[in-house]
């Protein structure tokens, strides 16, 4: 089936028999490229106590997956087309509280790692750990033995350590990497020019940068914004 121009699998005959997954961990895989999708069902699949009942491309199709199958642990991207990961979580998690979500993905930012935590994902780990990795962390996070990795563990602490900006602030840093001067972002949000001066500085500041191409990759590496 597809929809909205992405791939949403179900299982095949053998996967979907009540027989076949007796006794495995069922997973759905949720990732927008097809390869990498493929290569994580992959890895899974080779594991004899586990298998893939159902794998998607958006946000959205991991509701509708999850819904459907209903499996023991969602294997997800976060960045990802129609609905990214983390509204994916939220509401998958809004109506099943104890849905078991590791977020599989190439973003190593103090803030992607943060909102997904907080959002209810059971534990986060970066793409080139899939090989080693993967399967022993599903049977952690299917066993309730979750735990962040020691190099997300390490990003997470040091986010501690940094300032916080607001959801304005945010707002104004990605009317920034627009190219929006004060006077345009100070048009775009309705605040006054001289308020727009102070989020623009207070920005600067909390980012420990001096100029605004600066703040925008600070921003981008630490995942407080994305590029498509």
């Amino acid at each position: 089936m597809t929809r909205r121009g992405h791939e949403l699998s179900s299982p095949t005959s053998r996967e979907s028999g009540s027989t076949a997954t007796a006794g495995r961990i069922r997973i759905v895989c949720v990732d927008d490229h097809r390869v990498v999708r493929e290569g994580i069902a992959a890895v899974l699949e080779r594991q004899r106590d586990m298998a893939v009942v159902g794998a998607g491309a958006t946000g959205l199709q991991a509701i509708e997956l999850y819904r459907a199958h209903r499996p023991d642990v969602l294997v997800m991207d976060l960045q990802m087309p129609v609905m990214g990961g983390l509204e994916a979580i939220e509401a998958i998690r809004a109506e099943a509280p104890d849905a078991r979500i590791v977020v599989l993905t190439m973003y190593h930012g103090d803030e992607d790692i943060y909102r997904a935590v907080a959002a209810g994902a059971a534990t986060y780990l970066l793409k080139e750990a899939i090989l080693d990795d993967l399967p022993r962390v599903v049977r952690e996070v299917h066993g309730g033995r979750a735990q962040l990795p020691p190099d997300v563990e390490r990003i997470l602490a040091s986010r501690a350590s940094m300032e916080v900006l607001t959801s304005r602030e945010v707002e104004v840093l990605d009317l920034i990497a627009q190219g929006l001067s004060n006077k345009d972002i100070a048009s775009a949000l309705g605040i006054a020019l001289e308020t727009a001066k102070v989020h623009v500085k207070n920005i600067l500041f909390k980012l420990g940068v001096t100029d605004r191409t600066a703040a925008v990759t600070t921003a981008i590496k630490r995942g407080i914004l994305h590029v498509s």
